[in-house]
């Protein structure tokens, strides 16, 4: 179990940018950048890894991910929803974050919607999901250790690492394949 703490640990699953991270004043791409860089940093796989390049922003403005820039700057809405962009991107598609994104950008851009307290919401679902993840990760270890010793093979350690990676691969698959019908879902009420 110790092992599981110290993996919970190094995914730093608490890192993310809050609304007192963003400034109040619109930022610049590179400061926007240096704001993702500096957060996320330890949730990094490796050195080499970038957390946002400015390839990615100009793919995301391209593809209408979010509504228009002004004057090469970045109002707080845009850091919100990119922010959001690059949490969902490790598991949808950019194409269903534009769907999913469609009616967003459509309320900030027509009415007075309060992003800023949509975000808030977000984010204590996150806190409450991390916590949720800690708990299930630690069962499914749990579980995995007990059917690793049903095996009887001198390679446990192995073994349990290897079990508990397609346990948590396949609770991953499940939870994709949910994000999937649900986007559906959006597109088929259009």
């Amino acid at each position: 179990m110790e092992k599981i703490e110290d993996l919970l640990t190094a995914l730093s699953l608490e890192q993310n940018i809050t609304l007192e991270n963003i400034p109040d004043i619109d930022l610049y791409m590179d400061q926007v950048i240096q704001l993702f860089e500096n957060t996320y940093n330890s949730t990094k796989r490796d050195e080499e890894e970038k957390i946002l390049t400015k390839t990615m922003i100009n793919n995301y403005a391209k593809g209408k991910l979010f509504f228009p820039i002004k004057n090469k700057k970045y109002s707080k809405d845009h850091i919100i929803l990119i922010s959001l962009i690059y949490q969902l991107k490790g598991n949808m598609s950019i194409k269903d974050i534009k769907v999913l994104f469609e009616g967003l950008n459509e309320k900030i851009m027509t009415s007075d919607f309060a992003l800023e307290h949509f975000y808030n919401s977000y984010l204590q679902l996150v806190n409450e999901n991390v916590e949720t993840f800690k708990k299930d990760v630690k069962d499914i270890a749990v579980a995995t250790k007990s059917e690793v010793i049903k095996l009887e093979d001198k390679d446990e350690d192995y073994l349990e690492q290897v079990l508990l990676i397609a346990s948590l691969s396949y609770m991953s698959n499940l939870y994709r394949r949910a994000v999937e019908k649900l986007v559906d879902e959006i597109i088929q009420k259009r």
